[in-house]
C-alpha cells in the first residue's frame, strides 16, 4: 500500500471511529483493513452455490435497495454496500460513550478530520469495556453498546466502500433499508463537531426513504413488519424525549445537586414506569427495548438526542423542498456551510 493510501486509510479510520492516538489508530485500521480483506462482491456470493439461501436473497434485496438509493433518494452511486463481508460477530465495532452525573451533554473526543464526536468507537469490546471502566472511575455514567454499521463517508470507495454485513443484513426489510439509507446519507453531508446535526439529517434520510420503499416496492408482510415496529419505536421516542426535556430542565435549574438527584431518580423512575405499562397495554409485551432500559442513564439518553432532536426540522425542510431528495440534499447542504447556531435555528424555524 502506498503511503497516500495509507493516508487515506487513515483519515478514513478518523471518520469511522473519530479516533486519535497512535495505538487508537493502530486498532482502527487493522479493524477496517480485516473487514475489507473478508467482503467480495455481492455478485460473486450470489453465484456461490454454497451461499446460503437465506443470504442469497438477503443480498439480492439489499441490491435492489441499492439501486433505489441512487434513483430514487439521489444517494450516492458507488461502490458501498456491493459487498459482502460475514465477520463472525454481532457487531463491527462497540462504541463507548458517557456523560456527567447530572448532565445530558456527552463526552467527546476531539481530532483531525471529523472534528468533535461524542463517541469512541472499539473494534476489540474488551478495549472498549477497559476504558468505560476508566471513565466510570471518574464518576461518569457511561454505556458501551454494539454498533452494527459505520460510514467512512465515501473515502474508502477506492479500497471497495463499505460492505454490507452479517451484522445487520437479515434484519427486516425495512430495517435493513433504512440502516443502508442512513449510513449513504452520512456520504452527502458530514459537519465536523455537530454529531447531532449529521445524525438527525441521516435518521430524516432513513425515515422517508424507507417509507418510499415500503409503499413502492415492499409486500403486505413487510409493511406490516415495518408498521409495527415503526409505532414502538415512536412511543418508545416520546417516552424517552419526555424524560430528556425533564432532565434537561432539572440539570439546568438552580436545585441543590442533592435536590437534582432526587429529581433524577424520580424522573427515571417514572420512565420505568411508563414503559412498563406501554408494553402490556400497546405491545403485546415485545420486549425489544429491554435491554436499553435496563442500561438507561445520561449517556444513553445523550446519544439518543443526537439521532432525534433535530429530525422535524429536517422533515419540514423535506417538505418545503416539494419532497424531492435532490433539492432537499442541496437544502441541507446549504445549511451545512453556516456557523452552527445559525444552522440550528433555521431547523428549529422551519414553517
Amino acid at each position: 500500500m502506498s503511503w497516500r493510501a495509507t493516508a487515506a486509510l487513515l483519515a478514513a479510520s478518523l471518520a469511522l471511529t473519530g479516533c486519535g492516538g497512535a495505538s487508537y489508530l493502530a486498532q482502527s485500521v487493522g479493524g477496517h483493513l480485516d473487514m475489507l480483506q473478508r467482503a467480495r462482491p455481492v455478485a460473486d456470493w450470489v453465484a456461490d452455490a454454497s451461499t446460503p439461501a437465506p443470504l442469497r436473497e438477503r443480498l439480492l434485496l439489499a441490491r435492489r435497495l441499492r439501486e433505489f438509493a441512487v434513483t430514487e433518494l439521489q444517494l450516492p452511486d458507488n461502490r458501498s454496500y456491493t459487498r459482502y463481508a460475514d465477520l463472525q460477530r454481532n457487531a463491527v465495532v462497540w462504541n463507548v460513550v458517557a456523560a456527567p452525573a447530572l448532565s445530558l451533554t456527552l463526552k467527546t473526543w476531539c481530532f483531525p478530520v471529523v472534528g468533535c464526536v461524542g463517541y469512541r468507537g472499539y473494534f476489540d469490546r474488551a478495549v472498549a469495556d477497559a476504558l468505560a471502566a476508566a471513565l466510570k472511575a471518574e464518576g461518569l455514567e457511561v454505556d458501551v453498546y454494539g454498533v452494527p454499521a459505520y460510514s467512512t463517508l465515501g473515502w474508502t470507495d477506492w479500497l471497495g466502500g463499505d460492505p454490507l454485513l452479517n451484522t445487520f443484513v437479515h434484519w427486516p426489510e425495512g430495517e435493513l433499508a433504512r440502516l443502508i439509507f442512513h449510513e449513504l446519507a452520512h456520504q452527502v453531508v458530514y459537519v465536523g463537531d455537530d454529531t447531532t446535526f449529521n445524525e438527525s439529517y441521516a435518521t430524516a434520510v432513513e425515515r422517508l426513504g424507507a417509507r418510499r420503499w415500503l409503499a413502492q416496492h415492499a409486500g403486505a408482510a413487510a409493511r406490516e413488519a415495518y408498521e409495527d415496529f415503526e409505532r414502538q419505536r415512536s412511543d418508545f421516542r416520546r417516552l424517552t424525549a419526555g424524560t430528556r426535556a425533564e432532565l434537561k430542565a432539572l440539570y439546568d435549574s438552580t436545585l441543590s445537586d442533592d435536590d437534582k438527584r432526587a429529581g433524577k431518580a424520580r424522573s427515571m423512575a417514572t420512565m420505568h414506569a411508563a414503559y412498563a405499562q406501554l408494553k402490556v397495554e400497546h405491545w403485546r409485551g415485545a420486549a425489544r427495548y429491554d435491554r436499553w432500559m435496563a442500561r438507561a442513564n445520561n449517556a444513553t439518553l445523550g446519544v439518543q438526542g443526537a439521532y432525534d432532536d433535530l429530525v422535524p426540522g429536517f422533515e419540514r425542510l423535506f417538505e418545503r423542498s416539494g419532497g424531492d431528495f435532490g433539492r432537499w440534499h442541496a437544502e441541507v447542504r446549504a445549511l451545512a456551510a453556516l456557523p452552527k447556531a445559525e444552522r440550528r435555528a433555521k431547523l428549529a424555524t422551519q414553517p
